[in-house]
């Protein structure tokens, strides 16, 4: 797409789950829109997170109401529009005697059913755990009650991915591997200079609206040369996972209390893995380098051999992640106390919009994606037509009804029988009903080119290249999939080798990404 010339109703600086989401409400109203983001997309907070569409219970402690019922109400419209990478999870929460009480747990729950307007989800239910399944990986005897309810898993990367994709689709120009080094006004435009990082060529767009929505480097977007003394800060909070093999057979998560008030979930995770997490500590330094330290891998497993009968040490872990969360900083003296919530800043710098945007979950992408257009109603010419489109249309993939995704395994094992099951369930919970475009017309796995692994097929990178943005291994692997928990470190270079083979002079393939297809 040429630059030269265009003015784009609104440019984005990041390629999270905040800044696709505006770019995508944005494209479908009718705007211009040019996002750039200095790594991959969802390389940041968004592909770190513990994987959860959820209202956020304990988040109830904080009288944080608002930000629950408006988590809970977008819990089941994002399983709607993408049930393909979204799915129902049960949790189980065991009463540990001395911490919260019964009725505290009971009135939370009860709170937690009925203010979010749940119509799909089943309801809390409460638990035998000397009797039931889900109480037999737990320490025998310690644990009698329980309550079981209801929240959504989502595989955060892909959500970010294919939620560019919508945009792209919807004529979005999405730049992953570009990075802002410099904003300016001029002539009531924002002229911002990117850089691809590939090749270091540098060019400049000019937009009529430049949203920051840099996530952990919100506050250095500022520093770009935007002219702005805001007066929201944001807080870096640290929330470390570890995977660990699979520690019980029953399909269901459980949330477990500890004395220091934290909880920590453990859920089943890419069918035979179980994910850990999370920590919640103040961050200082680079959101580029933040890492799972010892400590947090200690409490991590500490903190789960509280309940379960079989203890979990930091020679299990298989994986480590961690991300930092870019809050609005409310002045909560703790880091596990410090909101949720999403906030904006808008301002006009030589009287051209410029809107931040700090905090926020993964949950609540869609709706403050709308926010932050209601915001900028007066400077954008499409803000006020299919306002609410995006809770009505599903991403890529996502045109199923909600339990349609064994339905659709089926139909690929049928329509390309030299799939195995694992296989098919792998590609529809990942694509959707847009499997059979990687797929296309092969009649045998021989068909489908170089096997990488872990059923990771050339076909398969070769659509994640031109339809995904994707570039190298880690992209592939780890963002696209979570193949990196099943292939050797030989296949991972086998595969990153390949890729360097493929690409164009200048680094990773042309651009006919960003167009409709």
């Amino acid at each position: 797409m040429a630059l030269v010339g265009k003015v784009f109703d609104l440019a984005i600086i990041g390629g999270g789950v905040n800044g696709c989401g505006i770019a995508r409400d944005a494209a479908g109203r009718g705007n211009s829109v040019f996002l750039c983001e200095m790594n991959d997309l969802a390389s940041g907070t968004s592909s770190v997170s513990t994987k959860l569409v959820h209202g956020g219970l304990r988040y109830l402690e904080y009288y944080e109401f608002h930000l629950v019922r408006e988590a809970l109400i977008e819990r089941e419209i994002l399983w709607r529009i993408a049930p393909h990478i979204i799915r129902p999870l049960r949790f189980v929460l065991p009463h540990h005697a001395g911490l919260r009480p019964t009725w505290m747990l009971r009135f939370g729950l009860f709170l937690y059913d009925h203010i979010g307007g749940r119509k799909l989800l089943p309801p809390t239910r409460s638990v035998d755990l000397s009797r039931d399944e889900v109480g037999k990986p737990l320490v025998a005897g310690r644990y009698r009650k329980g309550f079981e309810y209801s929240d959504c898993f989502v595989d955060d990367a892909r959500l970010v991915v294919l939620t560019a994709r919508d945009a792209a689709d919807r004529g979005a120009d999405i730049r992953p591997r570009t990075r802002a080094v410099e904003t300016r006004q001029a002539d009531g435009l924002w002229y911002v200079t990117i850089e691809d990082t590939l090749s270091g060529e540098r060019n400049t767009i000019s937009a009529r609206v430049l949203v920051n929505a840099g996530g952990p480097w919100v506050e250095q977007v500022l520093t770009l040369g935007a002219g702005v003394n805001t007066r929201a800060r944001v807080r870096l909070v640290q929330g470390s996972h570890i995977v660990v093999r699979k520690l019980y057979d029953h399909d269901r998560a459980y949330i477990f209390q500890n004395s220091d008030g934290r909880i920590v979930f453990a859920i089943p995770y890419q069918d035979d893995f179980t994910l850990i997490g999370t920590t919640d500590r103040d961050y200082d330094g680079d959101p580029a380098k933040v890492k799972a330290s010892d400590d947090e891998i200690a409490y991590l497993c500490a903190s789960v051999s509280e309940y379960l009968a079989k203890p979990v040490t930091p020679q299990d872990v298989v994986w480590t992640y961690a991300g930092v969360r870019p809050l609005y900083d409310d002045g909560a003296s703790e880091a596990k106390a410090a909101t949720r919530e999403y906030a904006f800043e808008l301002d006009t710098p030589g009287g051209v919009p410029l809107l931040s945007v700090y905090g926020g979950k993964i949950t609540t992408y869609r709706r403050l994606a709308e926010e932050a257009l209601e915001k900028l109603s007066s400077y954008l010419k499409g803000t006020s037509a299919r306002e609410g489109w995006t809770a009505k249309t599903p991403l890529p993939g996502g045109d199923m009804e909600v339990s349609a995704v064994a339905a659709l395994t089926a139909e690929l094992m049928r329509g390309y029988p030299f799939l195995t099951k694992a296989h098919a369930s792998r590609l529809a919970h990942a694509y959707g009903t847009r499997a059979a475009k990687l797929l296309g017309a092969a009649k045998s796995m021989a068909d489908l080119g170089r096997d990488f692994g872990a059923t990771l097929t050339e076909s398969e990178v070769r659509y994640l290249i031109s339809h995904e943005w994707a570039c190298t291994a880690a992209d592939i692997v780890w963002r696209r999939s979570k193949l990196g928990l099943r292939m050797s470190a030989s296949d991972i270079v086998v595969l990153d080798d390949w890729l360097t083979a493929q690409r164009m002079p200048s680094g990773c393939p042309p651009r006919e990404m960003g167009a409709r297809s």
